[in-house]
Parts: C-alpha cells; sequence; structure tokens
C-alpha cells in the first residue's frame, strides 16, 4: 500500500511539472503570465490532479486485494519430478 502512494505521489508530481511546463510555455506565448487564460489552465490543472488522486484512492484497496490473493496462492503438492528425485537420492 506504501509502495502504491509511492508510486502515485511520483506520478502526480510528474504530471504537475508537466502541466506546470504547459502553463510557463503557453503563458510566455500569450506575451505574460496574467490573465483569464492562466487561471483557467491553473483550475483545469487543480482538476486534473484531483481527479488522479481520486482514481488513486479509489483503485488503491483493489490493487493491494489483488497482491494480496496472489501472495496466499501457494501451492501444497510437491511435483513429481522432486519426489523421485528424493527417493533416488536417499534410495526409498
Amino acid at each position: 500500500m506504501k509502495q502504491a502512494k509511492v508510486d502515485a505521489d511520483e506520478l502526480i508530481k510528474t504530471y504537475r511539472m508537466e502541466q506546470q511546463d504547459a502553463f510557463d510555455k503557453k503563458a510566455a506565448a500569450d506575451g505574460g503570465s496574467g490573465g483569464n487564460a492562466s487561471a483557467k489552465l491553473q483550475a483545469e490543472t487543480q482538476q486534473d490532479i484531483q481527479a488522479m488522486q481520486a482514481m488513486f484512492h479509489k483503485n488503491a484497496q483493489k490493487a493491494v486485494d489483488v497482491l494480496l490473493s496472489k501472495c496466499c496462492e501457494v501451492s501444497l503438492e510437491v511435483p513429481t519430478a522432486r519426489v523421485r528425485a528424493t527417493q533416488k537420492l536417499y534410495g526409498k
């Protein structure tokens, strides 16, 4: 669960940097960092980040459940090749 959170935080950080770079380029192209376009882009970025965080929180428990179910699937059968090798080794 901690690893999933770290991974999600890393994704969010990367996404924020990409959006900030896009924002900076757009602001420079528009001739400044003020105006309505700047606020609109900032709001869209925040919405996207919130959506990503919501998806993480929604799916985090599902991911943990899948990992735990795979960890608990242990086969208790001894392969026949191992049984033969053991019998041959110990002469039974």
